[in-house]
């Protein structure tokens, strides 16, 4: 239900709320959603499901980032329902958003801190330009706006402006924000993060890391150090790898979840700024290839933009119908 916040039920958010949200999705995949939408009616419309009709879509379909192997899958099960039938454009797009729903359901999984690993400490990786620290700073003032008590450490500590943007995120919350001088080693202060985190009783802390990948074998040996020393604190640290993604890379998503999940065990994904790309369908393609958890999807700047991941909305936003 999308009453809630990042992973953790919200009784007070009213049914209006809920409905905004929809809108707001809707409106963040219209690129996505227009490009589809004019493609589908541009090839159904007064015409029967046949091969020709098949191969058009599928192609189109590629074209929208949802991937080769995707695109088959749904058109296949279109054509296994429907083949030699008249169609209409938006009987062709349910089906999709459907079959896409069905896809999607098994990874729309929300991120729930265990209460009993304090700190609960997730370690955000991706590549610069991501919207890592932006998101690392909304869910902190989400969680704080939910009575948590959250800590963040600014691990990318070959960025100022990274460093310099949490501690914004901090002051706006309430958050307190662990940062070193630049260039300093990011295990110490992940270490010295935790250690204080620990001894402070906080419910949740969050670790921004580099992501420069030119060098990737140094980005490599920086978060394995990093995991290291959380272990040498808590063996079951980091609690969550959350690989934040920026939905206007398309398919170059895919080249990212490889080079991360080599590096450290990810465990979940966050998609941001779907709003700004017409490549929304690549989070179907993602949730089919890799079966990893998509915790929460960005549609916009606000606090309020980021939210769950739900398979369904998602599905039809993205196929331009109504939820």
């Amino acid at each position: 239900m999308m009453d809630r916040e990042i992973g953790i039920e919200n009784s007070a958010t009213t049914i209006p709320e809920k409905k905004g949200w929809f809108a707001k999705l809707k409106a963040g995949l219209t690129r996505s959603s227009a490009k589809l939408t004019d493609g589908i009616t541009g090839i159904f419309t007064r015409r029967k499901l046949d091969d020709e009709a098949l191969e058009e879509l599928e192609e189109l379909l590629i074209t929208a980032d949802l991937g080769p192997s995707t695109a088959a899958k749904l058109t296949a099960e279109l054509a296994r329902t429907r083949f030699g039938k008249d169609v209409s454009p938006e009987e062709v797009r349910t089906a999709l958003a459907d079959h896409a729903a069905r896809i999607l359901g098994p990874v729309a999984l929300p991120l729930t801190p265990d209460p009993a690993a304090r700190p609960f400490t997730i370690l955000m990786v991706g590549v610069n330009g991501t919207g890592k620290t932006t998101t690392i700073g909304k869910l902190a003032r989400q969680w704080r706006d939910q009575g948590k008590s959250v800590m963040m450490a600014a691990g990318d500590t070959f960025r100022a402006a990274a460093v310099q943007q949490l501690k914004v995120w901090g002051d706006r919350s309430g958050v307190p924000v662990i940062s070193r001088e630049t260039g300093a080693d990011a295990a110490g202060l992940a270490f010295d993060a935790y250690a204080q985190a620990k001894r402070d009783g906080t419910d949740i802390l969050l670790i921004d890391t580099a992501g420069r990948l030119q060098n990737k074998a140094d980005l490599m040996a920086e978060l394995q150090k990093i995991i290291r020393v959380l272990r040498k604190q808590d063996a079951a640290a980091p609690h969550a790898v959350l690989l934040v993604l920026d939905a206007t890379t398309g398919q170059n998503a895919h080249a990212q979840v490889e080079v991360f999940r080599d590096m450290v065990s990810v465990t979940g994904l966050i998609v941001t700024k779907l709003d700004g790309s017409a490549r929304g369908g690549v989070l179907v393609a993602l949730a089919e290839k890799f079966a990893l958890p998509v915790h929460a999807i960005g549609v916009g700047e606000g606090i309020d933009d980021l939210r769950p991941f739900e398979a369904v909305p998602f599905a039809r936003s993205l196929m331009g119908l109504e939820n």
